[in-house]
This record gives C-alpha cells, sequence and structure tokens, in this order.
C-alpha cells in the first residue's frame, strides 16, 4: 500500500504558531486527529455527532517531525488505514504542503475498537472491515 486515497485540507490558524513562528508540534496532532475524523465520516462510519458510537480508543501515537509548517503554508493530511487486527486499527498518516506535495510529517496510529459502556476492547465490527477494505482496495 503506497498511495493515500484520502486527504484532508488543513487551515494553519495563528493560535498553532510558537514562539518560533512555525506549528507547533503539539499541533500535528491535532492535525492527524482532524483528518482521521474526516476520514471516518467520509467512509460513513461515523455520523460526526455520536461520539459513544464511534467505538474507537487511542493505544498509541507516533509522529515524526520532517519539517516545520508556517503559516503560509496550505497544509492537507493524507490518512489511510494499514492493518486491521482483531481489536485494533493503524492509521498512517501525511502531513504536506498541498501545493508541492513536501512532507513535514509521518504519523501512525494505533486504534482500538473499545465499547464505551462495558469500558472492554472489542473485535473490529465486520462492517468497519468490509467498508476499509472497499475504500482502500486492500483485504483486511
Amino acid at each position: 500500500m503506497t498511495e493515500f486515497r484520502f486527504y484532508c485540507p488543513i487551515q494553519v490558524r495563528y493560535g498553532d504558531l510558537d514562539a518560533q513562528w512555525h506549528v507547533n508540534n503539539a499541533r500535528f496532532n491535532s492535525y492527524i486527529e482532524q483528518g482521521r475524523f474526516e476520514y471516518l465520516l467520509r467512509l460513513g462510519l461515523f455520523d460526526g455527532v455520536d461520539f459513544s458510537s464511534l467505538g474507537l480508543i487511542v493505544a498509541d501515537v507516533h509522529i515524526t517531525y520532517l519539517a516545520p509548517i508556517e503559516i503560509n503554508h496550505q497544509v492537507r493530511v493524507g490518512v489511510r488505514t494499514s492493518r486491521i487486527g482483531n481489536k485494533s486499527l493503524v492509521f498512517e498518516y501525511i502531513v504536506q504542503d498541498a501545493a508541492s506535495g513536501d512532507l513535514f510529517a509521518k504519523a501512525e496510529t494505533v486504534m482500538v475498537a473499545y465499547d464505551y459502556k462495558s469500558r472492554q476492547s472489542i473485535p473490529v465490527s465486520p462492517e468497519w472491515r468490509s467498508t476499509i477494505s472497499t475504500f482502500e482496495g486492500v483485504a483486511f
């Protein structure tokens, strides 16, 4: 799997900047989170309203910072699912300049399927597996 089929535009805001006038490292996590949110909306796996129905919880986040983002950059986040296990999903991201394609960061999150009522991990639903497999063009 080498391509990203989904991109989410990100508006860089003044409040994202730090004292060096580039986007603070903590904001990169917000950017990939927004990308993941939009990805799940696009796939119809989340309605954007009922967070208890989402059933995912973050288990691990890794971000590799490659270049600073400045206020004038047009940023987009590429999102894809690279693996689906029994109870977890791995999302990969690129944060890049929308015009040039230059990379600002690469990231990965491990998300665990979770039942908030019972407070336990649960198997990834067949619907999610099928929908993501179809979208990504990969059998999970």
